[in-house]
């Protein structure tokens, strides 16, 4: 593939970051290219649409007085991104080369592509457990989330006994957010001490809408339709038992989907994306910038990502022009 047959910008990643980094792409002429990545069998791998896909009611949008459902919303984004003709290939990048321009960006079906310019915006996984009925009454709106700040002020949770697994920094943020609606909540953990700093854990042990059940971990969630409550094991005496509760959220991590960028760009300790500039968005490597939930693990929020795709597609089209890519 010649260099003027290179695209002169490819976006990787479809969730909010990714199709507003198309839209202003495409706005300005840029005529991007999406790699929106494969639908998969495990809703805890990457999807199309990113995280919002499994999220039933987003209410904190703005332009959405009513609320939204969360594909429903990514399906608008894509669209618009279609009416400026962007173009979408629903594959996923396995392999990149940096290392020389135009980059080259390899699929895992189809023919390899290459770029001037490259907007990473493949997003961040919520880790979960892996228990049986998780995944279902996640995507059903049944009452288990991995976003306490996108879903914890929804009706379904208001008033409500909560339970929080987790030990982290993230727990005890979420858990003391939850407190502000929920009757009681309960922080699962398997250890006898927390790993979150003193001085979050000491926010949390001085909330009495919150209780740590200590040396224990989940065995399985419960509810037809909804959470009715968690199944319990302590690890030391292996006695389970059942805790009721109407909501259950995972706040054990994310995983930022950044494994085929190995080597390529520079990543910090938990694998996201380096930054070289708070306030811009571009990366290691000249050419290459990043966007949403992969470069952030503050965050993580649709409308700071939609911002951050903003930031992307405009930074991606000044460098352009200093390089003299029309």
């Amino acid at each position: 593939m010649s260099e003027d047959s290179a695209e002169k910008v490819v976006v990787i990643g479809s969730g909010p970051a990714g199709w507003t980094a198309a839209i202003y792409a495409a706005r300005a002429n840029l005529s991007p290219l999406v790699f929106e990545g494969r639908p998969k069998q495990s809703p805890s791998l990457e999807l199309p649409g990113g995280q919002l896909m499994l999220t039933t009611e987003v209410e904190n949008y703005p332009g959405f007085s009513e609320g939204v459902d969360g594909p429903a919303m990514m399906l608008e984004f894509r669209k618009q991104a279609e009416r400026f003709d962007t173009r979408i290939r629903t594959e996923d990048i396995v392999k990149v080369d940096f290392s020389q321009r135009p980059f080259s960006l390899t699929p895992d079906e189809g023919e390899p592509s290459k770029a001037h310019a490259v907007i990473v915006a493949t997003g961040a996984m919520a880790n979960w457990l892996g228990l049986p009925n998780e995944q279902r009454l996640a995507q059903s709106g049944g009452g288990v989330s991995a976003c306490a700040i996108c879903d914890g002020a929804l009706p379904i949770f208001r008033g409500k006994v909560l339970v929080v697994f987790g030990g982290g920094d993230s727990a005890m943020e979420e858990s003391t957010y939850l407190s502000k609606f929920a009757s009681k909540v309960h922080v699962i953990h398997r250890r006898d001490q927390l790993r979150a700093s003193k001085t979050m854990q000491q926010r949390v042990f001085d909330n009495p809408k919150i209780e740590i059940v200590w040396d224990t971990v989940g065995v399985d969630i419960l509810g037809d339709d909804k959470v009715t409550g968690v199944r319990l094991r302590n690890v030391k005496t292996d006695e389970e038992r059942t805790l009721d509760c109407q909501g259950v959220f995972m706040a054990i991590g994310h995983t930022p989907n950044t494994a085929f960028l190995e080597g390529q760009l520079e990543l910090d300790k938990k694998k996201y994306i380096k930054l070289t500039d708070p306030f811009h968005t571009c990366t290691s490597v000249e050419g290459v910038f990043a966007a949403g939930d992969v470069a952030d693990s503050v965050y993580r929020q649709a409308v700071t990502a939609a911002g951050m795709g903003c930031k992307a597609a405009i930074d991606a089209e000044r460098w352009l022009a200093a390089k003299g890519v029309e």
